[in-house]
């Protein structure tokens, strides 16, 4: 394993020296992180690849801290996220550009998002929020770090000036401006609302009763909306199946996550071990951003979080590790409202009609011409929630029934509580009772380890209160197939629909709950082992095969196929801890778990490779007939019979054209796609499917897909994985390592077009591996994928990137000793 710190110490008087001073200085440190209080003022101090730890007195100094590095390092994401949430990117942008206001990339258009978030700002969602006290409204801790972080993002602001900024994104911008507390109170409920946002935003926006016209502009804009067009609603099989394929489609390509805790029973010279493994955008406003906070006597936490957010989301402290996965829940529910069919914006509830309400919004525009104009729009809302017309995609026809959406989150800002809660947990049953009392976890599980060697696997958070009682008495047709089906594709969450003409039908509320309409925390599932627990996406069934979890539907499948990602992640685990890999000893050290996550393993390779090389020699004269071409497949069957190692390291030869085979074999994870000769079975669910069916007709077809694939493409069937797979980044081409998770590759890098331009669009961002001992420092080696800064100009732009690209490790630097033995040590005092 690669290691980046130096043992090299400062002397004392120079250390000193430079604590006094309030401008950048190289090398020093302010205060120990064990003294009884912290520095007059907070300090940021910078190590290796610009991590900062930034160490405060209280709260509001953390948080001054933090918002002035985070501004010096993504001022322009920042802003622009600011942006979206004042729903104000039509009128500095243009209506027609595209943004992220979800998980995935490019999902909407400015003017959807800003319709949608001016809803949000008119009905006052989240000034509605903040005046509730704690525990529902922000704890006192959060609203204090808040108020900090603004001060330190104006800050930074004030002293650079807009027309001075690094980054070209948004140097000289109209739109960059001094926040406000509402502004990153907005922009962390659109975080936690995200979960829905991606399905259902452009459907909320756009959905209006049968004949009428989706927008009505004023006089002072040229723009116009055509009128909706009436359809006959879809049968429900045929809903549900596309509905399915579509989340299916949107899980794919959405940010995902692995995690690995590991105790006492498979750790080798330590008590625990934690690895998180996020899969998030490498762009835009969920990039993960990495520090340390130090409150001395309160706090010491060090880790990532999603930008702008002053607390660690994924990390560890003094005792503590933790990470998040995706879950599948699904972080929304649907209704289905009957509505008069000569009055459509009418519904019926119990025997009686309701009138729906009715809100016009209105947004700014940037013309064409460079005039500013007005879009209002008029959107609806039932007793449940918003009307929407489509969920990813699909539509979902206003005629004789109309979709209204509840989302579980909507009023949720306890999350911020529950990450400040983490980051001071002592253990994982503290991590548990965070969990619970907060409920405010927004659709990720929760993998923790502690240095008392537990390792945890925790499902707890904001879930519709949809038993599976309820469920079997409200599901309407559709929402029968959708939520209860055995779905082909492992991951896609249990969407309900259910039955809007009985009140009785919405979620019910439970006074274990922490808001009206959640799933009871303590009916939600966990496991505490002292082997490991872990979870790869799919649901909490498996995160220990060796104690299979039930739990209600709402949350997940059960006895069905895993991902081959999880079975690679289970599989490894196992391995490991008995020490059948192939690695010296049993038990996971630092240095095994990075190059086990490193070794980029495909478990598709694993389960099919020697079959698909067997096709592809018995194949006759080397020819596949494939849309009326013939494909000469002979050169492809030595490349893969050479590529023994099934991996996608850099020099791995054969890797491109496997994952392009089996992108037309499995089309994404549809593992139902494949034909298995050894179908799942529920009780080996690890090691089935397996055993390729080499003599079918669609094995053959997808490799003579994929070889005609590569020479359209120009790309040698033998090109190692680093010439095809790279990134530009300022004049450099760094080559990337990893694949998609749909080969059971843990190390999930998914490339795709970003601006025009091959990149990285989403897949390992923030890698930590910590591992805690008996006694002392916890042990914390980590890597920030597309590194700190999305500044061009910053010299930590691309940095840790070139590690990553090298198989390289940060060590951390946790304690004041580790920190001001730093030789790129560089100190900031904000005075």
């Amino acid at each position: 394993m690669a290691r980046t710190r130096s043992r090299a110490r400062l002397p004392v008087a120079v250390m000193a020296a430079v604590a006094v001073l309030g401008t950048t200085a190289v090398a020093g440190s302010p205060a120990t992180a064990s003294t009884a209080a912290g520095p007059d003022r907070p300090t940021i101090r910078y190590t290796e690849y610009g991590i900062p730890h930034i160490i405060a007195s209280d709260w509001e100094g953390l948080g001054q801290g933090y918002g002035y590095a985070a501004a010096k390092d993504n001022i322009c994401t920042l802003a622009d996220t600011y942006l979206m949430v004042d729903a104000q990117r039509s009128r500095y942008l243009g209506p027609d550009g595209r943004t992220s206001p979800g998980q995935n990339q490019n999902t909407t258009t400015n003017l959807n998002s800003d319709l949608y978030f001016q809803r949000l700002k008119d009905d006052a969602v989240v000034e509605r929020l903040l005046n509730r006290p704690a525990p529902d409204g922000p704890e006192p801790e959060v609203r204090e770090a808040i108020r900090g972080y603004v001060q330190g993002y104006n800050r930074y602001l004030a002293e650079t000036g807009v027309a001075n900024l690094s980054d070209p994104a948004c140097r000289g911008a109209a739109w960059v401006r001094p926040i406000t507390e509402l502004d990153v109170y907005r922009h962390a409920h659109a975080e936690i609302i995200m979960g829905s946002a991606d399905p259902l935003l452009d459907g909320q926006v756009n959905a209006v009763p049968p004949g009428a016209s989706a927008a009505a502009p004023s006089a002072r804009t040229a723009r116009t909306a055509k009128p909706a067009k009436p359809t006959k609603p879809l049968d429900p099989a045929t809903t549900a199946k596309r509905i399915s394929d579509a989340l299916a489609r949107s899980r794919q390509q959405n940010m995902g996550s692995n995690a690995l805790a590991v105790g006492s029973q498979g750790v080798s010279g330590g008590t625990s071990m934690l690895l998180a493994n996020p899969h998030f955008p490498w762009q835009g406003k969920n990039r993960m951003w990495q520090s340390q906070l130090t409150i001395p006597g309160k706090l010491n936490v060090s880790g990532a979080s999603l930008l702008g957010l002053p607390a660690v989301n994924i990390g560890h402290n003094d005792d503590v590790a933790w990470s998040h996965t995706v879950a599948t829940v699904a972080p929304f529910g649907l209704f289905d409202v009957q509505v008069d069919p000569f009055n459509p914006t009418t519904y019926l509830v119990d025997g009686a009609w309701e009138q729906m309400t009715s809100q016009r919004v209105e947004v700014d525009v940037r013309n064409a011409d460079g005039s500013l104009g007005k879009v209002s729009r008029t959107l609806w809302s039932t007793r449940y929630g918003p009307v929407t017309n489509s969920i990813v995609g699909i539509p979902l026809p206003w005629v004789v029934s109309a979709h209204v959406v509840r989302d579980p989150n909507m009023d949720n800002l306890r999350a911020l509580n529950t990450w400040f809660g983490l980051d001071r947990a002592k253990d994982v049953h503290e991590v548990v009772d965070v969990l619970e009392t907060t409920q405010g976890v927004p659709f990720f599980n929760t993998v923790a380890s502690d240095r008392a060697g537990n390792a945890l696997y925790a499902d707890i958070q904001a879930v519709p209160n949809i038993t599976d009682e309820h469920a079997n008495a409200c599901l309407t047709e559709t929402g029968k197939l959708l939520f209860n089906q055995a779905l082909p594709q492992p991951n896609v969450p249990p969407v309900s629909i259910l039955d809007g003409k009985r009140s009785a039908c919405d979620w019910p509320d439970d006074p274990n709950a922490a808001a009206p309409g959640l799933l009871d925390p303590h009916k939600q599932p966990r496991l505490i082992r002292s082997d490991f627990a872990g979870n790869a996406n799919d649901s909490p069934w498996l995160a220990n095969p060796e104690q299979p979890l039930s739990f209600p539907r709402v949350m997940g499948d059960t006895a069905a196929p895993r991902s081959l990602r999880t079975q690679e992640l289970l599989l490894t685990a196992r391995n490991r801890i008995d020490g059948t890999d192939g690695l010296p000893g049993r038990g996971f050290t630092p240095d095994t778990m990075g190059r086990l996550l490193f070794a980029d393993n495909s478990r598709a390779a694993d389960l099919t490779l020697n079959a698909t090389v067997a096709m592809c020699q018995s194949v006759a004269f080397g020819l596949i007939l494939v849309d009326g071409n013939l494909v000469n497949v002979s050169e492809a069957c030595p490349v893969l019979a050479a590529w023994k190692s099934h991996d996608y390291t850099l020099d791995s030869r054969g890797s491109w054209l496997f994952a392009t085979y089996w992108a037309y074999l499995a089309g994404g994870q549809k593992l139902d796609k494949v034909p298995w000769k050894v179908p799942f079975d529920p009780k080996d669910p690890v090691h089935t499917p397996n055993s390729l069916d080499s003599g079918s007709s669609a094995v053959r077809d997808a490799f003579g897909r994929a070889v005609l694939a590569m020479r359209r493409a120009g790309i040698p069937l033998n090109a190692p994985l680093s010439d095809v797979q790279r990134i530009k980044r300022g004049g450099e081409q760094i080559p990337i390592h990893g694949s998609i998770g749909e080969l059971g590759v843990l190390n999930v890098i998914t490339p795709g077009q970003v601006d025009g331009k091959f990149d990285i669009v989403f897949g390992s961002s923030f890698i930590q591996q910590v591992r805690f001992t008996a006694a002392g420092p916890p042990e914390a080696y980590s890597v920030m994928t597309y590194s700190q800064s999305a500044d061009p100009n910053s010299p930590h732009h691309a940095d840790q990137t070139r590690l990553f690209s090298a198989g390289g490790w940060v060590t951390e630097r946790f304690t004041d000793e580790q920190i001001a033995a730093s030789p790129a040590l560089v100190v900031k005092v904000l005075d």
